[in-house]
């Protein structure tokens, strides 16, 4: 029985509650119940590296494959990100992504509270182009949870915050600021490999992880399940500073076999409204996205800077590190810098479910249909802030342990 028969064998039984006695591999069954103990990737079978070349190897710039004593490989979990490079890269198919969800439901069925879905800014037509965001949160209630909320409101919130430090410590042509509140890939990226440039990046949460702190503050004994096109999301989610926020994280393909799983069609569900992001939060998901979100925020709420905001960006994890190239070099030819690790950003994940040009124009559509073009005109950021004790944006920078975080 491959992985992946394991995995559908595993997840049937799960929505059936009927168990059935069968042989499997047992590294695969104890990966697939306990994904915590393991790497974003994992090895599904017996592998020798000096037979195919590693290229699995040569395609991880975080060094997390490394060689064992015997030829084989293993994955590091703690240097694991989670691109998933190394999947493509592996021609006899003996790496996985990771699966969540068996312990996801699980979790959903024991919970003591309300289950929030955290639905990542790139899941617009994911899940077919009929279905709205109403339609799917209905497809969430109908498969246990309490309901979703939408990470492009706190992208709204994350947009202010990088706007508000760009305005209060960028005063010189030679200043620069990298951006820190997106991709998991392009802060280990700065973290790991270069670290001399942290002091460029202002400290804060992902949009994910803030969504999770703000659910977990409201509504305590909450569980927070995100899901995404990102396997990277994973790793995230774990990491000792931030692992208060998100219980889990599944991708896009993993909440469509649940679907398919449970013979939910999210295209049959009734729809609703309750969409509360601006424009500019929901650009996210698609690279540029974040730069034009700060330019724009940073247009409002200070208009008439000196400085104003240059934007460069690259996606893709080759064109990251030659923008990062470039700034050590000193060609500074902008001074705010994004960086996505996906080509084309989120709406390129290795779990996203349709092309990424058809998701990148769902997403634009997405944003021109928004009441509100940025964050500062939004009441629901406004009303959502002062719930948490802010009473006014700047205090963002002042007092926002939420949405903080120290590198």
């Amino acid at each position: 029985m491959t992985f992946a028969e394991l995995y559908h064998k595993l997840l049937s039984d799960e929505v059936s509650d009927i168990k059935e006695e069968f042989e499997c591999d047992p590294n695969n069954l104890d990966c697939l119940l306990n994904p915590h103990k393991y790497a974003p990737v994992i090895k599904t079978q017996a592998c020798d590296g000096s037979k195919c070349g590693m290229p699995c190897m040569a395609e991880c710039i975080y060094s997390a494959i490394e060689r064992t004593d015997d030829g084989s490989i293993t994955i590091n979990k703690d240097k694991c990100v989670g691109c998933a490079h190394c999947i493509d890269a592996c021609k006899e198919k003996k790496l996985e992504a990771s699966r969540d969800v068996l312990p996801a439901l699980k979790a959903i069925k024991d919970a003591k509270g309300p289950v929030y879905a955290m639905i990542a800014p790139a899941f617009i037509g994911q899940f077919s182009s009929e279905v709205t965001p109403g339609m799917l949160r209905n497809a969430f209630k109908a498969a246990g949870f309490s309901g979703m909320v939408e990470v492009a409101l706190f992208a709204d919130i994350l947009t202010l915050k990088e706007a508000l430090e760009f305005d209060r410590h960028i005063e010189k042509s030679t200043d620069f600021q990298l951006t820190s509140c997106c991709c998991p890939m392009w802060i280990a990226m700065i973290r790991r490999i270069y670290n001399e440039l942290i002091p460029h990046m202002p400290g804060a949460v992902s949009p994910m992880v803030a969504c999770g702190r703000v659910i977990k503050k409201l509504y305590p004994n909450a569980l927070t399940i995100f899901i995404g096109p990102c396997l990277a999301k994973k790793s995230e989610a774990r990491e000792p500073d931030i692992a208060d926020a998100v219980d889990y994280v599944l991708t896009f393909e993993e909440i469509s076999d649940v679907f398919d799983a449970m013979d939910i069609h999210p295209e049959e569900m009734e729809d609703s409204e309750k969409e509360h992001s601006s424009g500019a939060g929901r650009k996210y998901a698609r690279a540029g996205g974040v730069s034009e979100a700060v330019q724009t925020t940073l247009a409002r709420i200070s208009p008439g800077r000196k400085i104003e905001l240059k934007a460069c960006r690259a996606d893709g994890v080759k064109n990251c590190k030659a923008m990062i190239d470039n700034i050590l070099k000193g060609n500074l030819e902008g001074n705010f810098f994004e960086g996505m690790g996906c080509v084309g950003g989120c709406v390129g994940g290795p779990k996203v479910i349709i092309d990424k040009e058809e998701g990148r124009a769902r997403v634009d559509e997405y944003a021109s249909e928004a009441p509100y073009e940025v964050p500062a005109e939004n009441p629901y950021v406004i009303e959502l802030l002062n719930r948490l004790g802010l009473t006014t944006i700047n205090e963002l920078l002042e007092n926002s342990d939420i949405f903080d975080r120290k590198f």
